[in-house]
């Protein structure tokens, strides 16, 4: 079993940037490929970034594209989020999470994840 734990979440002006960490602890970080998602107010859980065990392999939702990036250093047992250019739309939840199926492709669907963070409020003024 993993612990996780977000923070770096705030507020933020539209067109700022800000920097998510989730540290784990427990089981072998390395042996989990990991996501985040990130949840509005009377939406559902919404898929933003994943990445593979090493690292290697990344995916992104269209509307992150080329705005966020996701990294991970498996030596310290940590996540990042690297998340540029926020606009409104970006208001949310984020929650990191571990997936330790050992998939081929990384999964995008929240539902595939085994453990959860608390979440950290990101808020974006515009």
């Amino acid at each position: 079993q993993v612990q996780l734990v977000e923070s770096g979440g705030g507020l933020v002006q539209a067109g700022g940037s800000l920097r998510l960490s989730c540290a784990a602890s427990g089981r072998t970080f390395s042996i989990y490929a990991m996501g985040w998602f990130r949840q509005a107010p009377g939406e559902e859980r919404e898929f933003v970034s994943v990445i593979s065990r090493s690292g290697a392999s990344t995916a992104y939702g269209d509307s992150v594209k080329g705005r966020f990036t996701i990294s991970r250093d498996n030596a310290k047992n940590l996540l990042y989020l690297q998340m540029n250019s926020l606009n409104a739309e970006d208001t949310a939840v984020y929650y990191c999470a571990a997936d330790k199926a050992g998939r081929v492709v990384v999964s995008i669907q929240p539902s595939e994840y085994d453990y959860w963070g608390q979440g950290t409020q990101v808020t974006v003024s515009s």
